[in-house]
């Protein structure tokens, strides 16, 4: 018997090609020096049902003329990471959120950018400024102490400022600034790991998202929201908070931009709204799908809607999204994740959309060759010029509209 195994092994080794693929395949399987851009995590994908490539991309407009790549770069190297923009019932701003922390506002070309606000008594300049390598790696281990302000939100009667930040949750501040007073850290005892943008309802209720209960943004850092992404984790939420209460709770969904209805970003490709109010309360619906990855959805003053989308989806893609097995394979591989894209046919580029309320698209701008940014985060329209933030660029970008 022993022989009869022995002879077993030695036949097994002398098949060097098998006996490679074979160690190869463990490799991966194993990833023991966390090469792979998963290496290190708890990789689990998830299988997701989205409308077809061809389907999607086949009718979606395109811009031709690459318009968003005429737009202007404004305060370069005085902003870091932008990636919410609001304006205060004064008109004056913009006001950003920063990678460093802070909250800062424009005060015209005489005083330049002032701090407005912090989001904890942690911040300090040694510690946290750090300049335009506040967006780099020299950052990441400071942001969890520092704060990192994301969504930003006005309410326009009393003039607070609300903010929701990626480490301290649900803040505000009020119109003169300072240190912002923590609002909701916490839902059923436990904490929200990765606060990312907010809306205010007109009773005053405060909805913000919550985008991931399984991985905060620390943890992202490295490859920012890629682990999401790949995983097609969907832990993500809204969240809820009433101020005559201070309560706070999670409502079904994912996401934001309520006025009689919330208008769903996710890493599904598609842009779902879901009812408050009215006869269709607590439902919600797939109005449109997208070319690409979503971020943050703004309103207009004509009711419509700009979306943010780092674009665009590759047929290699579906195939990754509908077989789970293959996902947890491909990015175990030891290769470096814009090799692994490139592969896929990935080469992502700056679009901005706008929506009507029922979904239907309005206006489709383009940056195909990076020329503003190479990842957007978000679109004001004020006044007939578009203002768009950025998480990972050192400036704002400006564009006439219409």
């Amino acid at each position: 018997m022993e022989k009869k195994v022995k002879h077993k092994e030695e036949a097994f080794l002398q098949h060097p090609v098998l006996f490679i693929a074979v160690l190869v395949l463990g490799f991966v399987l194993m990833d023991p020096f966390e090469i792979g851009p998963v290496g290190g995590i708890e990789f689990r994908p998830v299988k997701h049902d989205i409308a077809p490539y061809k389907e999607v991309m086949g009718g979606w407009p395109r811009d031709n003329e690459s318009q968003l790549g005429n737009g202007k770069l404004e305060f370069v190297d005085e902003v870091f990471g932008p990636e919410s923009l609001e304006f205060d019932s004064f008109g004056r701003g913009p006001y950003t959120g920063l990678a460093d922390g802070r909250v800062v506002r424009w005060m015209g070309e005489g005083i330049g950018w002032e701090t407005f606000a912090i989001v904890t008594s942690n911040w300090s300049e040694k510690v946290c400024a750090r300049g335009v390598d506040s967006t780099t790696s020299k950052q990441w281990k400071h942001e969890k102490w520092c704060g990192r302000p994301l969504g930003l939100r006005f309410n326009k009667d009393s003039g607070d400022l609300y903010i929701a930040d990626a480490y301290y949750g649900l803040l505000v501040v009020g119109p003169r600034g300072g240190l912002a007073t923590p609002l909701a850290t916490h839902v059923d005892g436990k904490p929200i790991l990765f606060a990312n943008d907010l809306d205010i309802h007109k009773n005053g209720s405060i909805f913000f998202t919550d985008t991931s209960r399984k991985y905060n943004r620390v943890r992202l850092l490295s490859r920012y929201h890629f682990y999401i992404l790949l995983e097609g984790e969907t832990t993500g939420r809204i969240l809820r908070y009433d101020p005559p209460t201070k309560t706070t709770h999670a409502i079904p969904s994912h996401s934001f931009c309520p006025s009689k209805s919330i208008f769903d970003t996710s890493v599904r490709f598609g842009l779902m709204k879901y009812w408050l109010e009215g006869p269709r309360a607590g439902t919600k619906e797939l109005v449109a799908h997208l070319p690409g990855f979503p971020d943050n959805v703004r309103m207009n003053e004509n009711g419509q809607f700009w979306v943010a989308i780092d674009c665009c989806r590759t047929q290699a893609q579906e195939i990754l999204v509908h077989n789970p097995w293959m996902r947890s394979l491909y990015f175990r591989l030891p290769i470096k994740m814009k090799i692994l894209a490139r592969i896929m046919g990935m080469k992502m580029f700056t679009m901005i959309s706008l929506f009507d309320e029922n979904g239907r698209i309005v206006k489709v701008l383009e940056d195909r060759k990076g020329v503003v940014m190479k990842l957007v985060s978000e679109v004001r329209e004020v006044e007939g010029k578009l203002w768009i933030g950025t998480v990972a660029h050192n400036h704002i970008a400006t564009l006439s509209y219409p």
